[in-house]
């Protein structure tokens, strides 16, 4: 069977027999009207009693993130939803940032002297897990989620240096500079923008909050960017 978000026929073999919707926005659907909410009403239909969505950080009060549409979808139904709202993904480090630090040594971003409070996917993905097998505690829940301490991106640097034994410095990029920075790199412009725009938030603490639900739901402390980093070395080795 096939999903595709653009043809609401295909939805009905997706979800039919299903008692749980798991949804993650892919990067490419931005008009989650017309995509994903279809999809929630049409599970819902064919009887899913529990829809776990994945949203970000701040889209219950920002409409023009695409999360947000769905947020209102759920919210405006039946309590059968749960949200989880992750912060900044240490898994950034081995996605947009690792061929700066494997062929630069720099963590090479316009975030200043911003803190983040970075979450592991791996704790996100232990949550999920933890609300699909007991729905009952979760159902109607909205959970902000982010690691257990906010980091400089010069502590990062040297938590870097550390695990590789070779020194990796943080330079502090200019809005210019990174857009342009990420043009040469081959990302599309619009994409550009919006990493860029995500990192200068970073500045002004957009991801410097730490929330204590995530190790609270968990039983145990929330990892942080050091156990992420002292994880995955090979990651960013040569």
């Amino acid at each position: 069977m096939t999903l595709d978000f653009d043809e609401p026929g295909s939805f009905d073999e997706v979800v039919d027999g299903c008692d749980v919707l798991f949804l993650l926005r892919p990067p490419a659907v931005g008009n989650t009207r017309a995509t994903l909410n279809p999809l929630v009403e049409r599970a819902r239909g064919c009887g899913v009693q529990h829809v776990v969505f994945v949203s970000v950080m701040g889209a219950a009060d920002k409409r023009y993130v695409p999360h947000n549409a769905v947020e209102r979808c759920l919210r405006d139904g039946p309590l059968d939803w749960t949200i989880l709202r992750p912060g900044f993904f240490a898994q950034n480090l081995e996605a947009a940032y690792r061929d700066d630090i494997v062929r630069d040594d720099r963590v090479y971003v316009p975030a200043g002297r911003g803190r983040v409070a970075f979450i592991d996917l791996r704790d996100v993905g232990a949550l999920t897990a933890d609300v699909i097998l007991d729905p009952d505690s979760h159902k109607g829940q909205s959970y902000d989620l982010t690691g257990s301490r906010a980091w400089t991106f010069d502590e990062v640097a040297a938590l870097l240096t550390d695990v590789l034994g070779r020194t990796v410095r943080y330079e502090a990029a200019s809005v210019l500079g990174y857009l342009r920075h990420l043009r040469r790199s081959g990302l599309g412009l619009m994409h550009s923008v919006i990493q860029t725009a995500l990192h200068v938030g970073l500045r002004r603490g957009a991801a410097e909050t730490v929330d204590p639900t995530l190790s609270r739901l968990l039983g145990r402390p929330a990892r942080d960017v050091g156990d992420y980093i002292r994880d995955h070395g090979d990651v960013w080795r040569r």
